[in-house]
């Protein structure tokens, strides 16, 4: 079964980034305008990228890696022109993107095939939840992860079974995460096939490991071969001893010593999120903030004020008037009034101004 990453331009202009397992019915449903949300009311789209992957996981890194580029990087994508990707990439991103984010070949690479290169450091760690207790907590460390771009969540022994109807609603949208949970017997079973282990843990449980914070354990994932895993305890106890020992490292969230109470989507959300500092992940867009307005402008409200004021016999005892004529000023021009707030603060003032008979 193959997982696709494409991209459409939808009639404005402007373009939608997904993932998906059926891409043709995809697509048909986006043209009929069958999936409510951003390309409903922009029809008709155009596909204008796509390249299938073998799992989901890697489909949903390339859709949030592309999502993020620009639109002139997006462009040069779906021309092929590699040199114009290959000078705006970040340097932390210039393996994996001519293989998996520009790549229109199916082809594995012969690192692909066998295994090597980079890639191996840049896989996402996996979230271990030992013995979790509630349903609706592995639902919200499943959304905790999935804002971050993790989505391999493994369990162990939770408390009551697992499929659990109560973690689908508190997943918000994070289905994909539960639906591949996978569930073992025992932490040993849980990480067998990873090559670093960390556990998360703010108190002494009489086990002599290193003692990293979330910041220092992602960077170590990223700089070490082979598949990490990051154990978190149960809601009430947190790990146990013989947890903590299979670890290699322990993870310590730097926190309030008279009050360390995180509850588990919160330890989660704290360590994903040093992990997607390594990712292209999306921002909210800048927005450039209009230029102040000249000081002719902003004298010409100050002194509408002060005419206004004048009239309404404000500046009482006269004494007092330059002092707070000053003061006045003072307060106006500290702001950086733009034109149109200028515009709009005098608009008040004439409409405050008695009206001429």
């Amino acid at each position: 079964m193959s997982f696709f990453a494409y991209v459409l331009r939808c009639s404005d202009g402007t373009y939608y980034t997904a993932h998906t397992e059926d891409l043709d019915f995809r697509f048909a449903q986006h043209q009929a305008g069958e999936i409510a949300g951003y390309t409903q009311t922009r029809r008709p789209v155009t596909l204008m990228w796509s390249e299938s992957f073998p799992t989901r996981e890697e489909a949903i890194r390339v859709e949030l890696q592309v999502k993020n580029w620009s639109r002139a990087k997006k462009e040069a994508l779906f021309r092929g022109d590699w040199a114009t990707l290959s000078a705006a990439a970040k340097k932390r991103f210039a393996e994996p993107i001519p293989r998996y984010g520009v790549s229109t070949s199916s082809t594995p690479t012969r690192d692909e095939r066998e295994g090597q290169g980079d890639l191996k450091s840049l896989t996402p760690p996996i979230i271990v939840l030992v013995r979790p207790q509630l349903g609706e907590n592995i639902g919200k460390a499943a959304r905790a992860m999935l804002n971050f771009g993790l989505t391999e969540l493994r369990l162990v022994s939770p408390r009551d079974g697992w499929p659990n109807p109560s973690a689908g609603p508190a997943a918000s949208g994070a289905d994909i995460v539960l639906e591949r949970a996978r569930v073992f017997g025992t932490v040993a079973d849980a990480v067998a096939d990873c090559a670093h282990v960390f556990a998360t843990t703010v108190r002494k449980r009489g086990v002599t490991k290193p003692v990293v914070t979330p910041e220092q354990a992602a960077a170590a994932i990223r700089a070490q071969a082979g598949r990490s895993a990051i154990l978190f305890g149960p809601e009430r106890s947190g790990l146990e001893t013989d947890d903590v020992a299979v670890a290699r490292q322990i993870v310590t969230v730097p926190i309030n010593p008279e009050f360390g109470s995180l509850n588990l989507a919160q330890a989660v959300i704290l360590i994903a999120y040093e992990w997607s500092k390594g990712e292209s992940l999306a921002s909210p867009p800048s927005t450039e903030i209009d230029p102040p307005a000249p000081q002719g402008e902003l004298d010409g409200m100050i002194g509408q004020l002060d005419a206004l004021l004048e009239a309404a016999d404000f500046f009482h005892p006269p004494s007092r008037a330059p002092s707070t004529r000053r003061t006045l000023r003072t307060l106006l021009t500290k702001p950086g009034w733009t034109s149109q707030e200028v515009r709009t603060l005098r608009g008040v003032f004439s409409a405050l101004s008695p009206r001429r008979r």
